[in-house]
């Protein structure tokens, strides 16, 4: 965009001055922002994403960046034969496949994340939720699941018993972005794999953030999963529960589900749901009224009329 011409200039000034209040808003205050494995798939969509990042650490936002590794954890598994069951959208992990998990989180997908921080200029930091004691875990139990005959035992899945945010805290504290795998690790030091969303969910829950921001696939949340154009544009938990109740809410979005309750019951005022498919989306939903994809809330009666009219 050249410069040269007046209307240009227009258009950037406007966006400027648009932008400007919400800058004022959110800046020093802590974003959790997770991404799926699949918007890491490809060089093109990673550095998308973290160019916007990027822009929110610039101006100020202290962000914590998870990850998920669904679509590479498939794709090794299958190369080296093992295979990949799922329930409700989460991952049965036995032994095997939990070194997959290991590789492809720790190693793979959160170091080529923080390579391409450095191609950015983006001050970033591997972590996961071993480091330092950061989730303490517990290996899951059997449970009942609907719609199976018995028990389903996940295997080496953890659930997240205690939080200690304070190494991510002093991370943020001295300007960096900690990039978090969602491993774990119970007390005798056996890796334990978590459902990203859960993590992103309890990390923005312990660290008192302003925003927890779920990017996937998919456009937002769908009152029909089947109709990429049933977008809700914002919902509270009671809506949410209603969905969920419907139908229409499945496979992938029912841990999210999960995680956004989560993290509005432990104080996180607005979760969003986007696709890390829309162009400069996260952008857009964080500095316009307007957004790209599903805003959730505790109450609908929270919403200002600008947001409900967005």
């Amino acid at each position: 965009m050249s410069l040269q011409n007046p209307q240009n200039r227009d258009i950037v000034v406007a966006a400027l001055r648009h932008a400007a209040p919400y800058v004022r808003l959110y800046r020093r205050k802590t974003f959790v922002i997770k991404a799926g494995g699949e918007a890491f798939a490809d060089a093109a969509s990673a550095r998308a994403l973290l160019e916007q990042v990027a822009i929110l650490h610039q101006v100020g936002i202290r962000t914590v960046l998870v990850h998920g590794g669904g679509p590479q954890n498939t794709q090794l598994a299958e190369a080296l034969g093992i295979d990949t069951r799922m329930v409700q959208g989460r991952r049965i992990t036995d032994e095997r496949t939990l070194g997959v998990a290991t590789m492809v989180l720790n190693g793979q997908i959160n170091t080529q994340i923080v390579a391409d921080c450095r191609q950015l200029g983006l001050p970033a930091i591997g972590m996961s939720g071993v480091d330092a004691g950061l989730i303490q875990a517990r290996k899951r139990a059997p449970v009942r699941v609907s719609g199976q005959d018995a028990p389903v035992d996940f295997g080496f899945v953890g659930d997240i018993q205690a939080i200690d945010v304070s190494v991510l805290r002093t991370q943020l504290d001295n300007g960096l972005l900690p990039v978090m795998s969602p491993l774990s690790a119970d007390d005798d030091g056996t890796l334990l794999n978590i459902n990203a969303d859960t993590v992103a969910a309890a990390l923005a829950s312990a660290l008192g953030a302003a925003k927890l921001i779920l990017a996937t696939g998919a456009p937002g949340i769908l009152d029909d999963p089947a109709n990429p154009s049933s977008l809700v544009s914002y919902v509270d938990l009671a809506g949410l529960e209603r969905m969920e109740k419907s139908g229409s809410l499945t496979d992938g979005m029912l841990p999210k589900a999960r995680a956004i309750e989560t993290a509005i019951r432990g104080g996180v005022p607005r979760v969003h749901v986007i696709s890390y498919k829309v162009p400069d989306s996260l952008l857009l939903e964080i500095f316009t009224n307007e957004g790209t994809g599903t805003l959730v809330v505790e109450n609908i009666d929270m919403l200002s009329k600008a947001e409900k009219n967005a």
